[in-house]
């Protein structure tokens, strides 16, 4: 069945890219609303904004979407992954500014407060896209695909020239609670050089050593290190998963990525629906449904961090 939080939740916080704090509320929505973001700061031009992948505009660090009056919301991966991996169909997200709290640079706040708020199913069937046929986009080293298989998985490969990253690769199968057992606590990472880069260029003001790892060659700034050893594959897969759910309903696929970010992401999704006979919009029955991100969750699934 379809689902959506049972009460509201709200979360304040500044955003990758610094400025004032922006207050965000995650509202439950009706069956088949699916995800928007609606800036309630925006006054005089339409403030709604699908969370879909042809709402995407071209951006660094983060996906950014755009309606048709320009307006904008970025930073949206880790909550639209919070959301697919809690198994939240729909919902609406009020937010007063330009971009979605960083938080900790994961997306573990946000799933514990929705699992702590309690999620609603909506008595309605999730109707999903099965991948029919191979679906791959590449750009320069990278590539990203999907193809057919009967439940979402996803198999991510990294490959940094620093010492404390390397090269690093992860295989999950996303059902049943797997995103937030493995995944949801993982945070963004960068090089300590790309971090002062960035800065130069007014970019990714927001960014610290407390939402984010930082590296520099064979070190960790960040205090306390590492989360996993293989965080940052984890937090690839994380972002991966919030871009994937920009498709507007969920994927039965295995999607593959290479040295992919959230535009490679982005690519393959416009490749998917331009490309006849590559998937098909089922409804998903009980078989097939307990196999979906996020059945059977509980609070005890959330990784403890200290």
């Amino acid at each position: 069945m379809q689902n959506a939080l049972k009460s509201p939740v709200t979360f304040t916080g500044v955003g990758l890219h610094g400025g004032n704090p922006v207050r965000m509320r995650v509202l439950p929505a009706s069956a088949d609303y699916g995800i928007w973001f609606k800036r309630t700061d925006v006054i005089g031009t339409d403030p709604m904004i699908a969370a879909r992948w042809n709402s995407v505009v071209p951006s660094s660090l983060c996906t950014l979407i755009e309606n048709a009056a320009g307006v904008q919301v970025s930073t949206i991966e880790h909550i639209m992954a919070a959301l697919a991996g809690c198994g939240i169909h729909n919902a609406l997200i009020e937010i007063d500014g330009p971009e979605v709290p960083i938080l900790d640079g994961s997306a573990m706040q946000f799933v514990n407060a929705f699992l702590a708020r309690g999620i609603r199913q909506l008595g309605e069937p999730v109707r999903a896209f099965r991948i029919e046929k191979t679906v791959e986009v590449q750009h320069g080293l990278g590539w990203a695909r999907l193809e057919p298989s009967d439940m979402l998985e996803i198999d991510f490969a990294i490959d940094f020239d620093d010492g404390a990253i390397g090269q690093q690769r992860k295989t999950l199968n996303m059902a049943n609670g797997a995103f937030v057992r493995e995944l949801c606590d993982s945070r963004t990472f960068c090089r300590q050089s790309d971090v002062d880069a960035m800065r130069e260029k007014g970019l990714a003001l927001g960014g610290t050593v407390e939402n984010a790892v930082v590296v520099d060659g064979d070190r960790i700034l960040t205090p306390g290190g590492l989360r996993h050893a293989d965080e940052p594959v984890r937090h690839k897969m994380l972002d991966a998963l919030g871009d994937l759910a920009l498709a507007g309903a969920p994927i039965l696929g295995r999607y593959t990525g290479y040295r992919a970010g959230h535009a490679m992401t982005n690519k393959l999704l416009h490749a998917l629906f331009a490309t006849p006979g590559a998937f098909r919009l089922v409804e998903v029955g009980s078989f097939t449904g307990c196999k979906l991100p996020g059945v059977g969750l509980s609070r005890l699934d959330i990784p403890a961090v200290a």
